[in-house]
């Protein structure tokens, strides 16, 4: 019955895209959003605040994915998100405009602990989290590390364990190099980072997360309780299954599969994404 409901919600969120679509050629850009850098955890934590507060509503947390920044990952929402709510954008430890720290390696525990540091130093009690890839394991660890700071959670193409991905995927991080890195992401890091010249380590500290990813136990994923929406694309480098698995893991989750969608697609769908991310956190949380 939840994956019919789920087959369901997708017919009707691409009637909405197609409305949306339509109305976003006729959008004006946002103000420039509110910076800062917040002294945690031996950071200091670049973020971004985007929007207006609601009373109704608690912020949206954006939890950015591998290689990426707040840009590369969430250019194509972020705006439109921004309209309805406020939106917090961070980048983490060695990323975008975060300084590294020399010799901590990343690591998705490491983010969400930040993340929760983060909301405490604007006094935050709980937010919404919104993770892409690397950013939606991150999202997993703050429902279970600090799940007192979630209400809800959305996360796209997001691996909880290593047989997620189709077979060979985790093998390519034992010989990629550097100009595998999309161009895309390496301009991005060279335009923010405070040192441009450590992109070789950051791009070998985002290559060794991956190689010593952790499977996180189903038990633990089964213990969210916060309501998860989970999207992948149907070609996404996380297999469907993956994707069905986790909305049955987690109690109460929805799910959404996008077709026709890559991974370096996924996140460019604003049509889809966005409508069905701001129903399903303005929907009322049933007890």
């Amino acid at each position: 019955m939840k994956l019919h409901r789920s087959l369901v919600a997708i017919v009707l969120l691409t009637a909405i895209g197609l409305t949306l679509r339509a109305a976003e050629k006729h959008m004006t850009t946002l103000t420039s959003p509110k910076t800062g850098y917040a002294p945690v955890n031996d950071l200091r934590l670049y973020y971004e605040i985007h929007g207006e507060a609601r009373a109704d509503a608690p912020p949206l947390v954006l939890l950015h994915g591998g290689g990426d920044t707040i840009q590369t990952s969430f250019g194509h929402v972020l705006p439109l998100l921004a309209r309805e709510r406020q939106i917090i954008a961070f980048e983490q430890q060695g990323f975008g405009h975060t300084a590294d720290v020399p010799g901590r390696p990343f690591s998705f525990e490491q983010s969400a602990d930040d993340a929760a540091a983060l909301l405490a130093y604007l006094h935050i009690e709980r937010a919404d989290f919104f993770g892409f890839s690397n950013g939606g394991t991150i999202a997993f660890q703050l429902a279970i590390r600090h799940p007192e700071k979630v209400r809800k959670l959305v996360v796209v193409s997001g691996f909880f364990k290593r047989d997620g991905g189709y077979p060979g995927f985790w093998d390519t991080f034992a010989h990629v190099q550097l100009k595998d890195m999309p161009q895309e992401l390496r301009d991005a890091y060279c335009e923010a980072a405070p040192v441009p010249e450590n992109l070789q380590s950051f791009f070998d500290k985002c290559v060794e997360r991956m190689r010593h990813f952790k499977d996180i136990p189903d038990e633990a994923i089964r213990g969210i309780a916060a309501p998860t929406l989970v999207i992948a694309g149907d070609a996404d480098v996380m297999r469907p299954e993956h994707a069905v698995e986790t909305f049955r893991l987690i109690p109460h989750a929805q799910l959404a599969i996008l077709p026709g969608t890559d991974h370096m697609k996924v996140m460019t769908h604003a049509a889809w994404l966005v409508p069905a991310i701001g129903a399903f956190l303005d929907a009322p949380i049933t007890k």
